[in-house]
């Protein structure tokens, strides 16, 4: 089964970092826990065999590097559960569409070679020692979290939320999940960040994928469109460990910079499109973007097989600053054009049958005077049930 996402998407994916419980260097690349007792000589000597792995260096159009990894040197595939897998995905991909939808580089305009990487490799974007060191001082408080574990006005909270979810009583499993969000570019300084995004947590694990402006990690304050997963011991942004996402493309910038932001009071507005949906035949979960499938998690790194909860909407995280700007950084004013909105959102159910309605679903902001969120279920267009959310925060 294949769920086509519509809607308008300016396509530019994220900076990959990671953060990995692991204590080992998984293929040439570095995790969080290892990092602490790094020396800058160990670091130079780690960058040497990373660029001694790149089997091509390229540059998007905004000028971010890239190195072309082979497809199976994946991070992902250093996990010892991996093993078999990477012969079941390469016999699976060859009987159906998926062959195609690899290769015909629909996004090679991103490119300064306007192609993207050869086939047979991923682009992943090029590890520096600054950029090594940043991920060092990222702090396990700051990683991206659902919104569950919250409760209204509670005292001296780091994360703040407001979104549309599933209930919470309701003992329903879901299959998949999608979303159309809109971009824009949020206040926010360092170490802070402010996410729009879908949160599906799977068991104790979960898939985040969305937009954040995060200067902690990326050095700048553009939003950038990420996914970040949590299986087990693992946890990283996009694709660098174990637990991460297996790219299945040659031509997209997961990390890149963005295109330009929505803004406020514009009838141009900037749509990304999402979908997560689990796969019928193996359990997996197949991630599009724009109804394109870029990659897969296995089935078997996640501790149950289906979602249980999912969540749309805006977080935010600040340790020692007060609260960022959320969404376009203003109030919601029940308008498209003036909101941070999220629409064309559909549930699937464990039996796999598509609600496209979502109405059996609650709202949440843990604190009301910095964030809020609305629902809008019969809007009279074209979009659908539309979820507003924002808010100035405290800067």
């Amino acid at each position: 089964m294949k769920l086509s996402f519509p809607g308008k998407l300016f396509f530019l994916l994220g900076y990959i970092l990671c953060f990995s419980d692991i204590s080992s260097f998984n293929n040439h690349f570095v995790d969080a826990e290892t990092l602490q007792n790094f020396t800058s000589f160990e670091m130079e000597e780690q960058l040497k065999v990373i660029d001694e792995h790149a089997a091509k260096i390229i540059k998007t159009t905004h000028g971010d590097t890239y190195e072309c990894v082979d497809f199976y040197k994946q991070p992902a595939f250093d996990d010892q559960t991996m093993k078999n897998h990477l012969l079941n995905y390469k016999i699976s991909s060859r009987k159906n569409s998926r062959t195609r939808k690899i290769n015909d580089k629909k996004f090679g305009f991103l490119w300064e070679n306007g192609v993207g990487c050869p086939i047979g490799t991923i682009p992943i974007q090029r590890v520096t020692k600054d950029k090594l060191l940043r991920l060092n001082s990222y702090s396990n408080k700051s990683k991206p979290q659902g919104s569950w574990n919250f409760t209204y006005n509670q005292y001296n909270v780091e994360h703040h939320f407001a979104v549309a979810r599933t209930k919470r009583g309701e003992k329903k499993s879901y299959s998949g999940v999608s979303m159309a969000i809109s971009v824009h570019d949020p206040e926010v300084r360092s170490p802070q960040f402010s996410s729009s995004r879908m949160h599906v947590q799977i068991g104790d694990d979960f898939i985040q994928a969305g937009w954040t402006v995060n200067p902690a990690l990326y050095t700048d304050m553009q939003p950038r469109s990420y996914v970040y997963t949590k299986a087990g011991q693992n946890q990283c942004y996009n694709s660098l460990c174990p637990a991460g996402i297996i790219l299945v493309r040659s031509d997209i910038p997961l990390g890149g910079l963005r295109g330009p932001p929505g803004v406020r009071g514009s009838t141009q507005i900037v749509y990304d499109t999402y979908g997560l949906l689990k796969d019928k035949a193996n359990g997996n979960w197949w991630l599009e973007f724009g109804g394109i499938q870029i990659g897969f998690w296995p089935a078997n790194i996640f501790q149950q097989s289906l979602a249980n909860s999912v969540e749309w909407g805006g977080e935010v995280y600040s340790a020692s600053l007060p609260g960022p700007r959320m969404g376009n950084g203003y109030f919601p004013l029940l308008d498209p054009v003036d909101d941070a909105h999220v629409c064309n959102i559909t549930l699937v159910d464990e039996n796999f049958k598509v609600d496209k309605m979502v109405k059996n679903i609650e709202t949440f902001s843990d604190n009301n005077h910095s964030y809020k969120v609305y629902e809008d279920l019969d809007s009279g267009l074209p979009v659908g049930h539309i979820i507003y959310f924002g808010g100035p925060g405290k800067m």
